[in-house]
């Protein structure tokens, strides 16, 4: 019998992107039978444009669409994302082949002083380059400066320690995947500061028609997970209409009721909605386990209401500022 194919896994050269690609592949060496695992560093938009504010670039997924082209033309059989990173809508021919359980999803701020949020200085400068952090920002703390913040997480943490900002606004997920965790300030809170769709969840794709892949990769997607993100990317997808908005969202399950809390608001802060919704739980049938399509049926129920409240507007502003939520 011939040795299986190694599987070529695609990833970016950051730290955290290492570490997101070296984790599916202890995954999937832990399988008995697992082919060896190799991984193939991509360099993407997102990296070339290094110094410019992404959110000033039309476009999106700066940082998953070379990857997944590499997936496409075979130069690589899996593509490791942080799924926050990735479109709602996939390039045909690719499938969402597993979501890994989550991490933290909250945001988390880092401040030099060891200031919160709250207790920063009036005009206190705090960097962040997504533009769903600057809206809640503006809206939490319209004295701040809000400065651009590039670069992977080392090098954001330590421009903080060179005095660039007062304070900087990173995801708690990637701060404890390398070990940072003991930086984090304060962990800013879901009710008031959902998170960006999907984030804390690792995402791997792989070819729809490349079942040889997708048998070492189904085992590993988490269920919770999958509902979780199912609902927010549904709520996103129909909200966005081709670019990205200042929205949190953030789905959790509990005994088979899946919960979906949202906020969205203006680039300047003003305005938005927020709220949240339900499906599922003691009153549906016993017995029953909430399927995916359910779930994307609750957040595409969200992203209806949101839009017959006027969310519409939010989004065509969002638009007129081409903006692009960078990782």
């Amino acid at each position: 019998m011939s040795a299986l194919k190694p599987l070529r896994i695609g990833t970016r050269a950051s730290a955290l992107a290492l570490w997101q690609a070296r984790h599916v592949e202890s995954l999937v060496r832990a399988q008995p039978g697992a082919p060896a695992v190799e991984l193939v560093h991509i360099r993407t938009e997102g990296d070339v444009q290094g110094d410019v504010p992404l959110w000033q670039v039309p476009g999106k997924a700066f940082f998953t669409k070379e990857i997944d082209r590499a997936l496409l033309a075979g130069t690589v059989d899996i593509a490791v994302h942080s799924l926050k990173d990735l479109a709602t809508r996939l390039e045909p021919g690719l499938q969402l082949a597993a979501t890994l359980p989550r991490e933290d999803p909250r945001d988390a701020l880092i401040s030099a002083s060891g200031a919160t949020l709250s207790e920063l200085p009036q005009g206190a400068r705090v960097g962040t380059s997504s533009l769903r952090r600057r809206a809640f920002l503006a809206r939490a703390r319209p004295d701040a400066v809000l400065l651009e913040l590039r670069g992977n997480v080392p090098t954001r943490v330590e421009r903080l320690r060179k005095g660039d900002y007062e304070a900087i606004i990173l995801a708690a997920a990637g701060l404890k995947r390398l070990g940072l965790a003991e930086q984090i300030t304060e962990y800013l809170g879901v009710g008031t500061w959902p998170p960006a769709v999907a984030q804390g969840v690792i995402g791997i794709c792989a070819r729809a028609d490349d079942e040889a892949t997708l048998r070492w990769l189904s085992p590993l997607d988490d269920r919770a997970a999958r509902l979780a993100v199912s609902a927010e990317r549904a709520l996103l997808r129909m909200l966005e209409g081709g670019c990205q908005v200042p929205l949190g969202a953030l789905a959790t399950i509990h005994e088979e009721q899946l919960s979906l809390r949202y906020r969205i608001c203006a680039l300047d802060g003003s305005g938005g909605m927020n709220g949240g919704t339900s499906l599922g739980g003691h009153d549906e049938r016993e017995g029953h386990k909430l399927t995916v399509e359910e779930a994307i049926g609750l957040g595409e129920r969200v992203a209806r209401d949101l839009l017959a409240r006027g969310a519409g507007d939010l989004v065509a502003r969002a638009r007129a500022a081409r903006a692009v939520d960078e990782p």
